[in-house]
């Protein structure tokens, strides 16, 4: 089963995404901020893909690229980010895909299967 990383410090997002993702057959976690997924990924690198919010408090979704991407134990782990923000500034190299918040599902299913 792939695991899915859902990272946002939003708990009622990180559950409708779990809940989603699991009735999908996806095996899920999550983290609320990108030190916590840092964690996370070390422990289990052999996650599938990091679903990324970029705003979020102690360690953005920006620092959470840009440490991932120095990292070689965690840098081929797939990303794809998830916003609110109209537009989204640089730093999002290495990334698979942005999406905007609120999700449309099934493109969201289209990502994750394309990944």
């Amino acid at each position: 089963m792939k695991t899915i990383l859902i990272v946002d410090d939003d708990a009622d997002i990180r559950a409708v995404l779990s809940e989603f993702l699991e009735a999908e057959g996806y095996g899920t976690a999550t983290a609320e901020n990108g030190r916590d997924a840092l964690a996370y990924l070390h422990r289990h690198p052999r996650t599938a893909l990091v679903l990324l919010d970029l705003m979020m408090p102690v360690m953005n979704g920006y620092q959470f690229i840009a440490a991932r991407q120095q990292d070689a134990a965690v840098a081929a782990i797939p990303v794809v980010v998830m916003t609110a923000r109209g537009a989204v500034g640089a730093g999002l190299g290495g990334v698979t895909r942005v999406l905007p918040k609120p999700m449309d599902l099934d493109d969201l299913l289209a990502t994750l299967q394309a990944a």
